[in-house]
């Protein structure tokens, strides 16, 4: 069989790479057998030549199997993950999580930390005080088994190979790599024994695709890289222009998850927990359309069944459960400003991105792997797009540990805002779905 020397060079010729040369790759990847150097190599290859469909299962299926895998089989009942690409006040874990298990699914979940101007699940369920994120796998069995669903960290033993593999495609300008992005999401996903996979792909300034088109593709490559590997995915392409609810940043987006579980929503969070939600129960065979879902979601909502799932999760991970029904128990930072409209009129557009980039400067996010957060850090939105604001009027306000921090964040946030003089026409949320049958129009389902 073709050395390391040979697989590089067939790639970067624009060949197609065998099932023997590619786990021959992950295994040398995983033992340290090929050098850092090769193994950059092949990465920027496969960035310039990419990887047909078998290139990208065998891929996929050859990084988990340098792990330990998650057999769920002796817990009963349908188990769907549900994976978000990551945006900006993306808090809806923590909702359709619970919601969905409150009807009858269960919902693992293996998360990660923040990174840039996106949001980190485990840095924002650690702001619940106490809560514990990083379980065994008995730990993790039981809790998914007794609350309906998990939230938690990735040991070092699921997919190792993808571990230095991010590490140099992070190193070599090769993270944005379609098939290489493919392989990472969907080695992780298939790691955990789940019955299907529920995919929340964004799209838009503040997703880490923002062209519909490439959001559209990795949407797609997932879900057939999925059903390929013998695991049912559905996907749904949802917009992130601007942030998503009325909060970015760990605890104020806590606090706005507990209070969407006692029913109170904005109007975009809703529209894409539901939809995500009811997806789940589809996955879940719980239901056959996302019209059917609705109803069970409205009534596990109402009842408080969905809340007390979460309640549930968050005492099984050591987590204080009062700080669900007394919201002041979450941390908030000390120093605080509104940044204030300098103009009447209609709001037309408050930029994802830029205000990602805000809560990092706020602390509330990180640069780099090793940088610490604050907790209490981070941004209530008083108007979100659409809405009139008169000049002089605060929209936005901002907490952190210092004034400096205050400063820096707030002249990010006015850059951020576009203020139109007519009425804005608000677009849909959730854009299209993905499945086995290919995309279509979520207006149309």
């Amino acid at each position: 069989m073709a050395g390391i020397y040979e697989i590089i060079a067939k790639k970067r010729d624009g060949g197609v790479l065998t099932p023997q040369e590619i786990s021959f790759f992950v295994k040398g990847v995983t033992d340290g057998s090929i050098l850092d150097y090769q193994v950059s190599a092949l990465l920027m290859a496969i960035f310039l030549r990419g990887l047909h469909k078998g290139e990208m299962v065998e891929l996929t299926e050859a990084m988990l199997r340098s792990g330990e895998t998650i057999d769920l089989s002796g817990i009963e009942g349908p188990k769907i993950d549900k994976h978000s690409t990551g945006g900006v006040g993306d808090k809806v874990s923590f909702i359709v999580a619970p919601w969905a298990a409150a009807c009858g699914v269960k919902v693992p979940m293996l998360s990660g930390r923040s990174l840039g101007h996106t949001g980190g699940t485990l840095d924002k369920l650690e702001s619940l005080p106490g809560t514990r994120v990083f379980l065994s796998s008995e730990e993790f069995k039981r809790t998914l088994s007794d609350a309906g669903l998990v939230i938690c960290g990735q040991t070092d033993n699921l997919v190792p190979a993808d571990r230095r593999l991010y590490a140099l495609r992070d190193a070599t300008a090769t993270v944005n790599s379609l098939p290489l992005i493919v392989s990472s999401i969907m080695s992780k996903k298939l790691a955990l024994g789940t019955d299907g996979i529920v995919l929340d792909v964004k799209t838009g300034s503040g997703a880490f695709l923002p062209e519909l088109e490439r959001s559209r593709a990795l949407c797609e490559a997932l879900v057939e890289v999925g059903h390929s590997s013998g695991r049912p995915t559905l996907g749904l392409i949802t917009q992130m222009d601007q942030p998503l609810g009325s909060s970015v940043g760990n605890a104020l987006e806590m606090v706005e998850s507990v209070e969407a579980l006692r029913g109170n929503f904005a109007q975009d969070l809703y529209e894409v927990c539901q939809a995500i939600a009811a997806a789940i129960l589809v996955a879940g065979k719980r239901v056959s359309s996302f019209d059917q879902a609705k109803p069970l979601l409205d009534e596990a909502l109402g009842s408080g069944r969905a809340l007390e799932r979460f309640r549930r999760m968050v005492e099984l991970q050591g987590g204080n459960p009062r700080a669900l029904d007394d919201l002041s128990l979450f941390p908030r930072s000390g120093e605080s400003c509104v940044v204030k409209a300098r103009q009447s009129g209609y709001i037309a557009a408050v930029d994802a991105f830029s205000v990602g980039m805000a809560t990092i400067d706020l602390g509330a996010g990180r640069v780099r792997k090793e940088d610490g957060v604050d907790p209490g850090a981070g941004i209530l939105l008083r108007r979100k797009v659409g809405e009139y604001v008169e000049a002089g009027e605060g929209w936005a306000e901002l907490f952190a540990s210092s004034r400096g921090r205050l400063e820096q964040a707030e002249t990010r946030m006015v850059q951020s805002l576009r203020i139109s003089p007519e009425p804005v026409k608000l677009s849909p949320r959730v854009l299209e779905t993905v499945d086995s049958l290919g995309v279509r129009s979520w207006e149309k389902i």
